[in-house]
């Protein structure tokens, strides 16, 4: 029988980034629920509206989010939201991470321009964020200083490498987001 002092808190994570930058996976890799998917055959019909050139192997899309959940201890669950990567599918965003107190945004470097809109989406709002390089096979290999520099992160953003394919990668990644969401939240004193 539970103590009817014990509690569980729980929160809300948004999984974020461009488009193929692994964000289904990583809900995937670290749900301990059969993550939902909302994810759609990439089509024809999204020839002209989706930068599909540089994924040319993905056969699907989210289309309007996915989620997972993750218990970090006995007293602490991560309900986790991921996003859709294309730009048509963006007005979605703000009532995805209504509620959040922080978000990981996943970079593919092969494709660096696409992480842009998710930073800058963050920082309006003001929402804590990490940035989590996510190591593709094949993908080339820039040092995590080279990456923030790329994308103009100030140094108090935390910046990370993920495999999204591995449940302790990025369960290390929201462990990290975490820490760093409630360090932000902490009173000042």
């Amino acid at each position: 029988m539970a103590s009817r002092h014990s509690r569980t808190a729980s929160t809300k994570i948004v999984v974020s980034g461009g488009f193929g930058a692994g964000k289904t996976t990583f809900v995937g890799a670290v749900s301990e629920i059969v993550p939902l998917r909302t994810e759609a055959l990439v089509t024809d019909a999204s020839e002209g509206l989706d930068e599909l050139a540089a994924t040319p192997d993905k056969s699907t899309t989210t289309v309007a989010m996915d989620f997972g959940r993750i218990s970090l201890a006995d007293d602490l669950v991560l309900y986790l939201f991921g996003t859709p990567g294309q730009r048509r599918f963006w007005f979605m965003w703000d009532d995805l991470v209504r509620g959040a107190i922080g978000a990981i945004i996943l970079v593919d470097v092969r494709r660096l321009a696409d992480s842009f809109a998710a930073v800058d989406f963050f920082e309006a709002r003001n929402l804590p964020f990490l940035v989590a390089v996510n190591e593709f096979d094949g993908a080339p290999r820039h040092s995590l200083q080279a990456v923030r520099t790329a994308l103009a992160l100030p140094d108090h953003v935390p910046l990370i490498s993920v495999d999204a394919r591995s449940r302790e990668s990025a369960k290390d990644a929201l462990i990290a987001v975490t820490e760093y969401a409630l360090s932000r939240l902490a009173p000042t004193g």
